[in-house]
């Protein structure tokens, strides 16, 4: 079914249309001056491109957002924490989602009743910004290092501060309201105040720390990296299979070597020490032919796990070998061996150490371990120190590879060498390492291996594992003497916040059950630094717990920033400035001058947005961004304010996934699947992408891309097209011709049935943020229940009735509560559709759609009864329509009023939900006729619709002039002889009211 036409040219123009468009009798008479036709200057065209900045313009000039905030004053908070997007280039599409979602559950919140406020931020330090700003110097031939460090500071924060006015027009642009006159930055002086200050509160529970542990580094970036600032992407490694000698352990295992496998030759020079399993069975395998040129030779012993011994035989050439025996772990548990390259400086005992991450998936069962280059090779490495002092081993880390991937003295006989260039590429420490294991007849095989590898998000270029000093926070140290440690407090935390979907809670649980200790430092220059000092001898830092004027400090720095900025910490003299009076010789104390992680700035929001704003609450109702946060900014958030607050600074957490494109694969520019907003917008509207968000799972990744938006376009025109529909007929609508819901005929009361039944699921679903499933069934609605059926239905009724009739009236008052209800359902996600759909029927509101809430549905409206019967007259309709469907096709009939069907209902209970009804009404045919039995085998019928068969006949008796209905009584009213009783009537209605206006 076609939804109705609106004016009578379309009317006289679409031969499945019931009404007439007043075709003229022989005396000349127009009809078409007599029917309620639809009267709406509601374009079918859209033009949102157009239309949506001239209601975003209004939405401004009515001040809509302080209208809110003001009319909802003392209800309930819902607040949406917004998070930060980067401010470093204009808007993609998967920042297009996650906006369009939480507008949607800010004005969701707030139509049903809630105060629900949006504040807008932005994450304005870090790498992102200071890489954009790099590059723009590089052009310029411009070294970064040789700008003052404020001068620097100074272009990051002009460089951020122009990208958050862009990406606001862009954000503001896609429907989004909010306070975008007073949003947040982490750059505002006020937000570097209270970063430094959250930090220094770390430093005074005592969690803070100076440590050396191996952090994921780029080489490009010169800085260590969060593991929510990489990516893994698809690399080729070298891989080698290493021999180490045993030494230490009993005399049948003389001669033998611990094999181990690595993809990362160049930390061979970092071993340590080889892990083990004591769940693998191991064995001695010796050599016993293979090729004269091998680097596995006859004769060798090489201890191994037995599930992998086929693969090394392969790897190494060795045609054969046999095993002498089994080895057990507690063999293992007190041997050592040589390091490879003993003689070249390497002259120390390598240890076997059980570790409970080694597995017998791939390589050996031995895990070479350089505690300087792995986090499970360090935690393995501090879990045995004490073992290892006792055996008299040094515990000591060394620093094999420096910040531009350089081996140091310290990887004795490769100083010089280079693990990867400034430009990312492959340097020549792995060949160098491997021909020196080759040399000293330590190589058993080697290959390649294509395996996902750390990528710097930013640079996309490879990272590398290095021992580098870096500030700390730690997991599992008590906080200010309790019994809770970080780790504690945040699992408790994750146990205690709602989660949507219900799997994320498991995602973040198990990452902070395996976080290290919590690496916040960076060596950057655009940030907030970390603001303690340390003494240059004892190491104790400054604010801290044994400082006596950490209070103080802290008030200096505070005050300075909220002052001057962060930038005041790197102005000439501020060691002496803030440590002047609370130290004896300021000369002692270093000040730090690493950059905290951005996360934890980010991390940070909820100090400096939601505990200062008196808008806002803390904590925060939710949470809402993309799957990757569960390792970002939910994460940092949580560990912020659970070290600080003692509790998540969230109730709920909403995560959406990634866009890709029409084939499910990731978006690139450099693949040319990208899908910009900005274009969409400009094909489109904004309310595309907003119907694309809100009709797809966004709780799972997301596809989109041309197919997919001309899908999209489809359905909004069918939901635009229900709404011109009832702005159309609403022109006639007045509140004297209203109905009471009992007096209504039945399918006005199975209306009303059916939106009670949707309030309880748009509400519930609204509130689960299950958008999709509130799309589905309001788009499902406008489409088969309203167009397809209801409307289609009374279209007649609406167009040709009397004045006066209750078919009309009360067809009226339902479309005007259908009118009403709909645009509030689906105000939230089609934001300007629904504001203009409102403006156009009430052009002299000052107010919004926006302004209202849902309509409270009452609930006598239910009517399960009437449910039931009415779902049966559809089925029974559907058998109808598919009859005359292919009538029309097979050119027998013309439109549906040409026929008079004769519908066969076998079933008892079927054919009695046709009770009191008027088939042909229903049926829209001129007449049709209900018989018991099974029909002829010509007759039509659907196979989901078992009992009913219809046999299509043509109406017999004289076509109305007015409405088409063909019927034998047609000329029984001698004033009207071409109309039907029915139409007469009207029109005499119509005569009478034009001679009383007349008076």
């Amino acid at each position: 079914m076609t939804t109705p036409p609106a004016d009578k040219s379309e009317l006289a123009s679409n031969k499945t249309a019931e009404p007439a468009s007043g075709g003229k009798e022989d005396k000349g008479r127009n009809w078409s001056e007599t029917l309620f036709l639809p009267k709406t200057d509601f374009p079918m065209k859209a033009g949102l491109p157009k239309r949506e900045p001239e209601l975003i313009a209004r939405w401004n000039e009515i001040e809509l957002y302080k209208r809110l905030r003001d009319e909802a004053r003392g209800r309930g908070k819902f607040v949406l924490h917004d998070g930060p997007p980067y401010a470093n280039g204009n808007l993609h599409i998967g920042h297009a989602l996650n906006k369009t979602l939480k507008d949607v559950v800010v004005r969701s919140q707030g139509m049903m009743g809630k105060d629900a406020p949006y504040v807008p931020g932005w994450d304005c330090h870090g790498l992102p910004i200071e890489w954009k700003v790099e590059e723009g110097f590089r052009e310029k031939g411009k070294n970064k290092d040789e700008i003052p460090i404020n001068s620097f500071r100074r272009v990051c924060r002009e460089f951020a501060d122009k990208w958050v006015k862009i990406q606001s027009e862009e954000f503001q642009r896609l429907g989004m309201l909010g306070d975008w006159d007073n949003p947040y930055t982490t750059m505002a002086f006020e937000a570097e105040a209270i970063i430094a200050e959250e930090l220094m509160k770390f430093a005074l529970n005592g969690l803070l720390y100076r440590g050396s542990k191996p952090v994921m580094w780029s080489v490009v970036e010169k800085t260590a990296l969060a593991e929510a600032e990489v990516e893994y992407q698809e690399v080729v490694s070298d891989t080698i299979f290493v021999k180490f000698p045993v030494t230490d352990g009993p005399a049948d295992l003389a001669g033998a070597s611990v094999v181990i496998w690595t993809t990362t030759p160049w930390t061979i020079p970092g071993n340590r020490a080889i892990a083990y399993s004591p769940n693998i069975e191991y064995g001695l395998y010796e050599v016993t032919d293979a090729p004269a040129d091998n680097w596995a030779k006859v004769g060798d012993k090489l201890i191994l796990a037995d599930a992998l011994a086929e693969n090394l035989k392969t790897a190494a050439r060795i045609e054969e070998w046999k095993r002498l025996y089994s080895i057990s772990s507690d063999t293992l548990k007190y041997s050592h061996a040589a390091h490879p390259l003993s003689g070249r400086g390497y002259d120390f005992r390598v240890p076997l150490l059980p570790g409970d991450h080694v597995t017998a998936e791939t390589g050996t069962g031995f895990v070479h371990t350089a505690p300087g280059h792995g986090m499970e090779d360090f935690e393995l490495w501090e879990d045995k120190k004490r073992l290892l002092e006792e055996r008299g081993i040094d515990t000591a880390i060394p620093f094999t590879v420096d910040a531009d991937g350089f081996f140091t003295d310290q990887a004795h006989g490769f100083a010089g060498k280079r693990v990867l260039t400034d430009k990312g590429e492959k340097g020549d420490a792995n060949e160098s390492v491997i021909a020196a294991l080759k040399d000293a007849d330590a190589l058993v095989a080697r290959g390649k291996l294509r395996h996902d590898y750390p990528h710097s998000w930013r640079s996309k270029k490879p990272v590398i594992f290095r021992n580098t000093p870096q500030w700390f926070i730690a997991m599992d140290e008590p906080i200010d003497g309790s019994v809770d440690s970080l780790r504690d407090r945040a699992l408790r935390s994750i146990r205690e916040t709602r989660f949507v979907p219900a799997s994320g809670e498991n995602r973040l649980r198990g990452m902070v059950e395996s976080k290290p200790d919590w690496v916040v430092s960076r060596q950057r220059a655009w940030g907030v630094p970390i603001t303690v000092f340390r003494h240059a001898e004892r190491g104790d830092i400054a604010p801290g717990p044994k400082f006596g004027h950490s209070e103080e400090l802290v008030a200096r720095i505070g005050d300075a920033f909220r002052t001057e900025g962060a930038d005041a910490w790197f102005a000439d003299g501020a060691k002496e400035r803030f440590l002047s009076g609370l130290v004896d010789d300021p000369a002692q104390w270093e000040k730090v001058d690493d950059i905290l992680d951005v996360w934890f700035d980010s991390g940070s929001t909820h100090a400096f947005v939601l505990e200062q704003r008196e808008d806002l609450k803390w904590p925060a109702s939710l949470y809402l961004e993309g799957s990757d946060q569960h390792r970002g900014w939910f994460q940092s958030s949580m560990l912020e304010a659970c070290g600080t607050r003692g509790r998540a600074p969230y109730e709920a957490v909403l995560t959406h996934g990634f866009t890709m494109d029409e084939q499910g694969r990731k978006m690139s520019k450099s693949a040319g699947n990208t899908t910009a907003p900005q274009d969409v917008i400009k094909q489109s509207g904004a309310e595309i992408i907003r119907l694309w968000a809100m009709s797809s799972d966004y709780w799972e990744d997301l596809r989109i891309g041309p197919e997919i938006l001309k899908a999209n376009v489809d359905a909004y025109r069918k939901l635009r097209n229900a709404i011109r529909f009832m702005l159309g007929n609403l022109a006639h609508y007045r509140d004297d011709l209203r109905v009471c819901p009992g007096d209504m005929p039945e399918l006005e009361r199975y209306m009303l049935h059916r939106l009670a039944e949707l309030d309880a699921q748009v509400r519930a679903n609204y509130n689960a943020f299950d958008f999709k499933r509130v799309f589905q069934a309001l788009f499902n609605f406008c489409v088969n229940d309203l167009s397809a059926f209801y409307f289609d239905i009374r279209k007649d009724g609406l167009y040709c009735e009397p004045y006066d009739s209750l078919t009309r009236r009360s067809a009226l008052t339902v479309l005007d509560q259908l009118f009403n209800t709909l645009t509030a359902w689906l105000a939230p996600m089609l934001c300007f559709t629904m504001e203009e759909a409102w403006l156009n029927r009430y052009p002299s509101d000052k107010g919004s759609v926006h302004l209202r809430h849902f309509p409270d549905i009452p609930e006598e409206w239910l009517d399960e009864e009437l449910d039931q019967k009415w779902r049966k007259v559809r089925q029974i309709r559907r058998v109808v329509t598919g009859a005359l469907e292919i009538e029309r096709k097979e050119h027998r009939i013309g439109a549906s009023l040409d026929a008079a069907p004769k519908v066969y209902i076998a079933d008892q209970d079927l054919r009695a939900a046709l009770s009191g009804l008027d088939p042909a009404e229903i049926f829209i045919t001129s007449d049709a006729r209900l018989l018991m039995g099974e029909g002829s085998d010509d007759a039509f019928r659907l196979d989901e619709v078992p009992g009913v068969a219809v046999e299509v006949e043509l109406a017999e008796g004289k076509k109305c002039a007015r409405s088409w209905k063909i019927s034998e009584e047609v000329g029984s009213d001698p004033d009207y002889p071409d109309l039907s009783p029915r139409d007469a009537e009207a029109v005499r209605q119509f005569e009478r009211r034009q001679a009383e206006a007349a008076e």
